[in-house]
């Protein structure tokens, strides 16, 4: 018995490669805007669109209504059908290529036609976005403006501030100098009372000698008479 329930699920996926091996793949062959349908009807729901060329794994074959039950590569079942199909991936032509280039050429011109207008129209004279740009111009010279007006100032308050400082060198250098000076001076004047002071002493010195010696001569003049 469990040979048989491990058996069974072998059998069931022999049955499904043999099954893929056997599958037909048709192919779109018309670009009629096809579409797979989840029914064999044109009323049906539509699953995905076809374009010429897409291969299609056959399922089952046409039915009274000549629809076919196909898959799509990514796993997709629906119904198409069969004279919209071919065994064999059709030739596409050079020309059709060309034309289709061509259309979305002049598609994608026209879209940039377009864009290029309404860039054209947003930046016309009184258009909201040359306002716009009129309005930030204006406040970035203003801006510019109030900058130098500081850098102005900036540097005025500098030179200011260099010139004082020279005036408190030269005032600090004549003060010293002043200084210097009134030292001179002080030292000058006790130099002279020095001075002074030793003559007045050599003064003393001598009129002490000189001054006996006179008493002495009055007296002897004195005396002799």
């Amino acid at each position: 018995m469990p040979v048989k329930i491990l058996l069974r699920p072998l059998f069931i996926l022999l049955l499904a490669v043999v099954g893929n091996a056997h599958a037909e793949t048709v192919y779109v062959a018309d670009d009629g805007n096809l579409s797979l349908r989840d029914g064999a009807s044109n009323r049906a729901k539509v699953i995905a669109p076809l374009a010429i060329g897409t291969p299609l794994t056959l399922i089952d074959k046409a039915s009274k209504g000549e629809f076919i039950h196909v898959r799509l590569a990514n796993g997709k079942e629906g119904y198409i059908k069969a004279h919209y199909t071919k065994k064999q991936p059709p030739a596409l032509d050079p020309k059709d290529s060309a034309s289709k280039t061509i259309a979305q050429l002049q598609a994608d011109n026209t879209a940039l036609n377009t864009e290029l207008a309404t860039l054209k129209a947003s930046l016309m004279p009184g258009s909201s976005l040359e306002k716009s740009l009129a309005t930030e111009r204006d406040q970035l010279a203003r801006e510019l403006s109030e900058l130098k007006k500081t850098a102005a100032n900036a540097q005025q308050i500098k030179t200011e501030r260099d010139e004082l400082q020279e005036r408190v060198v030269n005032v600090e250098r004549d003060l010293e100098q002043f200084k210097l000076e009134n030292q001179a001076l002080k030292d000058t004047a006790s130099q002279d009372w020095f001075l002074y002071g030793g003559l007045l002493s050599l003064a003393g010195v001598l009129l002490g000698f000189i001054l006996p010696k006179l008493g002495w001569r009055r007296k002897s003049s004195w005396d002799s008479f």
